[in-house]
């Protein structure tokens, strides 16, 4: 509902400077010129938002800053008044009194915007790597909140989507909401310690809200996050799995799983935390939340046609299909140095469900954390005993068990050349296990140590050679000849997981 009448305001700023672009919202109106863009929040009032008087659009355009300047320091500049002057004509922060306030911010390429490089396949592994380390970032300057009950906000979240899909029963079947309702409740139940736990610990803070790729643009090169929620704190005080879900879901909407898994692995690697590994059982239940809310939201923008409807449905398909994960699964990917172990591992990661894909466990990124060094940094031979290297492997083997408790699969990467150390890996998972020793000539090997750079692995030619005089054991797990292309081995390991 309307409730201020900003007409005069919106024509001056459409006109103060030649070429404006006016692109309006639901909750506000952003004017375009050169550089340089005005936010001004619209005199509306929602159950969501209220924005009915002067006081409080100032206040909500002074929260946008402060909430979003931390994630985008380049674009967030401040909150400029419009006035009216002695003369009767409006101006930009001119004498008078205050009629009007916008948010001023730095214009940026509209078309680096992560939905529009979606849509154009622009969004490879690099820029999901990165992607997932700047989500990392922002979720660890972001201020922890307690005594918040997200608990009982899931709570409401999943009655709200049952009441506002139930009002599309053209779009939707009145039995699967109340199926998905029902299914969303009982894993909330199954999962609320999890959830309460987490928010004693820190979890839940004031997040961005809004994270869809729409929100995020590249500046630089780097992807940096806009538009946070600064209306409602019910939308952004949250645990940051659940922000984190909303950017998974719309990878794996837009058929982006490959990218949604190396977001997932690059922010569990950059966050550091073993306890978001207990928190991947929440991944369902949140990504779900995060579809059916967005099959509602298509389901009622003005104007539908046959395409939005068709959306509609498939938000609402993914929401269904998300509650139901198949049972998780651990895979082992072990081979001498050069094998192209983390090449396959990699690749594996959106082929092993749930969605988005496998956690990725590397030997030698465990390792590199236990000196408190970084995955590209050196280690020494002090690094290299044969206590580290059983303290490494323990700690592959408990992460992997943790893993798989929460739901979740995961893939084990290290060379294993030890019977000692494939018993230990096999038994984080009896019941669901698929080993695969990967081989390859020492030419190929020492030709591909040798071609690696910035890569977590320390082997060089010198321990290549030394490999092989290695001696296996009783090799049971699965042989894949990794001779050839990447592409090749993947396609053989495949073939053979299905046997």
């Amino acid at each position: 509902m309307t409730l201020a009448d900003q007409t005069a305001v919106f024509a001056f700023l459409a006109s103060r400077e030649p070429n404006v672009t006016r692109i309006d919202t639901h909750a506000a109106s952003v004017f375009l010129s050169g550089d340089r863009v005005l936010k001004v929040k619209r005199a509306v009032k929602f159950t969501f938002l209220d924005f009915s008087t002067l006081d409080k659009r100032k206040k909500a355009c002074e929260a946008e800053i402060e909430v979003n300047k931390p994630y985008a320091p380049q674009i967030y500049r401040g909150v400029v008044a419009i006035t009216r002057e002695a003369d009767g004509s409006l101006a930009l922060d001119g004498k008078g009194a205050p009629v009007e306030y916008a948010v001023a911010m730095a214009r940026f390429d509209e078309t680096q915007t992560l939905d529009r490089l979606a849509d154009k396949g622009g969004i490879d592994d690099a820029l999901a790597d990165r992607l997932g380390r700047a989500v990392a970032r922002a979720h660890g300057i972001a201020p922890v909140m307690h005594d918040v009950g997200f608990a009982a906000t899931i709570e409401d979240i999943i009655a709200q989507n049952d009441s506002e899909l139930s009002g599309f029963p053209e779009l939707f079947d009145a039995a699967a909401v109340a199926a998905l309702t029902q299914a969303s409740r009982k894993m909330l139940a199954r999962l609320r310690p999890l959830i309460e736990t987490r928010e004693r610990d820190g979890c839940v803070r004031r997040c961005h809200g809004d994270l869809h790729l729409g929100n995020l643009v590249l500046v630089g090169g780097e992807p940096m996050l806009f538009d946070a929620i600064e209306f409602n704190d019910k939308f952004a005080v949250i645990d940051r799995f659940y922000d984190l879900a909303f950017l998974l879901m719309d990878l794996i909407e837009r058929g982006l799983g490959s990218a949604a898994g190396i977001v997932l692995n690059r922010y569990l690697s950059e966050t550091g935390n073993d306890g978001d590994f207990d928190a991947l059982a929440l991944l369902p239940l949140l990504m779900s939340l995060r579809a059916a809310i967005r099959a509602k939201v298509t389901a009622a923008r003005p104007n539908r046609d046959a395409a939005i409807d068709k959306q509609a449905r498939a938000y609402f398909a993914l929401a269904e299909r998300l509650m139901r994960p198949p049972p998780p699964k651990l895979v082992a990917v072990g081979g001498l140095s050069g094998t192209g172990k983390s090449m396959l591992a990699g690749a594996l990661v959106p082929h092993i469900p749930p969605l988005p894909g496998a956690v990725w466990l590397r030997s030698d990124v465990i390792r590199k954390a236990l000196f408190g060094k970084s995955e590209t940094e050196k280690l020494g031979p002090e690094a290299y005993t044969a206590a580290v290297t059983a303290e490494v492997y323990a700690a592959l083997a408990e992460r992997a068990r943790r893993i798989l408790a929460a739901g979740h699969s995961a893939i084990a990467d290290a060379v294993f050349a030890r019977a000692r150390e494939r018993a230990q890996i096999e038994q984080a998972a009896p019941a669901a296990f698929h080993g695969l020793f990967l081989t390859a000539a020492l030419d190929t090997r020492l030709a591909r140590v040798g071609a690696r750079r910035g890569d977590a692995s320390d082997a060089d030619a010198t321990i290549a050679r030394t490999q092989e005089d290695y001696d296996l054991g009783d090799l049971t797990w699965e042989k894949i000849d990794a001779s050839d292309s990447p592409e090749a081995t993947l396609k053989r390991t495949l073939a053979a997981m299905k046997r």
